[in-house]
């Protein structure tokens, strides 16, 4: 296994472990444990409209991203299937996770821990692809 592909994984799994986390309290609706921000910050975001996509809560959706970036990377890995859909993936979801981060500094004024890890993840698999 590369470099990168132990990157994609290991990032991946931290990922699936935080939205995890996420969605079982989007599915019972009490909120997160709110480390190093204030809980009324987790709050706000936790139960903003900015929480769903689609209908759908973001942590199911990022669960579903990082699932698919770790199935993904290991097809590339043991099959002739090529790269770029997991590159797509990782794109996505480094999109997606740079327009949460700004929701929540311009629109929310508010942050989210679990979110950031997201956001963290979704950047270092990003630039991981990129060099």
């Amino acid at each position: 296994m590369g470099f990168l592909e132990s990157v994609l994984i290991i990032f991946s799994l931290i990922g699936i472990f935080d939205t995890l986390y996420i969605s079982y309290h989007a599915s019972n609706g009490k909120p997160v444990k709110c480390w190093f921000f204030p809980e009324r910050w987790c709050k706000k975001v936790q139960y903003s409209k900015f929480s769903r996509t689609a209908g759908i809560p973001n942590g199911y959706l990022g669960f579903i991203l990082y699932s698919g970036i770790i199935i993904l990377t290991l097809f590339a890995m043991f099959t002739a299937m090529p790269f770029w859909p997991v590159a797509t993936l990782v794109i996505v979801g480094f999109l997606f996770a740079v327009y949460f981060t700004i929701i929540q500094a311009f629109v929310l004024k508010a942050f989210c821990v679990y979110c950031l890890v997201s956001a963290v993840n979704f950047t270092v698999m990003f630039i991981g692809i990129i060099y």
